[in-house]
């Protein structure tokens, strides 16, 4: 039997990427986002291209009601979830006084409250087989003075670590994937339009890299993984710079 990935926010960018490098290796899936119409014609795709199993859930998770549908399936000991990849999330101008604190509410829920929330659900299963992998997809911000989505990030990295540390003696590691810049189309929902992020050519990365690295590390059961030698360097760099430098500087872009 094909081992299941779930992934969170796959319809499109980082997820959708995610989505079709596991179906290349082989893996049963089930897409989870609020676009129906995006997650079927992944599904059709991936089930046309590599012969896979692939279920879609058309849901909202910051909606108690729809989330609870997720976790129930990923506490379904009788289908039995390998990997739980929490990639779901969005992005809010870096002027935190200029947003609206609903917003602000909504993005702390879905960078925190629903990965956490998700592992919960996918832990009881995966600690009872003695095996199973969960993906945190968190960001260099998170190493990083960087409005509220640094310090959303920046607990979803301490908890992978410390995850890791109790459950990989168990059977089931728990990674934080921290890209840097990606090619994706996450700033365009964020509101700004593509060419005007004000961040240099070399600061980018590719989705695919990203992805085939982090799945790299997850494989060796590491508990941070940081693609690409350039953000290893600059997250290292960060250790020694005053914060209030850093701060500055991680205000390009958003």
């Amino acid at each position: 039997m094909a081992k299941t990935a779930v992934i969170t926010g796959a319809s499109s960018g980082l997820g959708a990427e995610y989505a079709r490098q596991l179906a290349a290796r082989g893996a049963d899936l089930v897409l989870v986002a609020r676009d129906r119409e995006a997650l079927e014609g992944l599904a059709r795709e991936l089930t046309a291209q590599h012969r896979v199993g692939v279920e879609v859930m058309a849901l909202d998770l910051l909606a108690p009601r729809q989330r609870a549908k997720l976790e129930r399936r990923l506490a379904d000991a009788e289908r039995p979830v390998e990997l739980l990849v929490n990639n779901a999330g969005f992005g809010l101008p870096l002027a935190f006084e200029r947003n609206d604190v609903e917003d602000e509410a909504r993005h702390l829920e879905l960078h925190v409250e629903v990965p956490l929330r998700l592992t919960h659900a996918a832990l009881a299963p995966m600690l009872a087989r003695g095996h199973g992998r969960i993906v945190n997809v968190a960001s260099v911000a998170g190493f990083t003075p960087r409005s509220t989505y640094g310090a959303c990030k920046g607990w979803l990295i301490s908890f992978s670590r410390w995850a890791n540390s109790v459950y990989a003696k168990r059977g089931v590691t728990v990674t934080a994937v921290c890209p840097g810049f990606t090619h994706t189309n996450f700033h365009e929902r964020a509101g700004l339009p593509p060419g005007q992020e004000g961040v240099a050519d070399w600061m980018w990365l590719d989705a695919a890299t990203v992805v085939r690295e982090s799945l790299r590390d997850v494989a060796r059961g590491r508990a941070v993984s940081i693609p690409s030698t350039k953000y290893k360097a600059l997250v290292a760099l960060t250790r020694f710079v005053p914060s209030s430098l850093v701060a500055r500087a991680a205000a390009t872009g958003r």
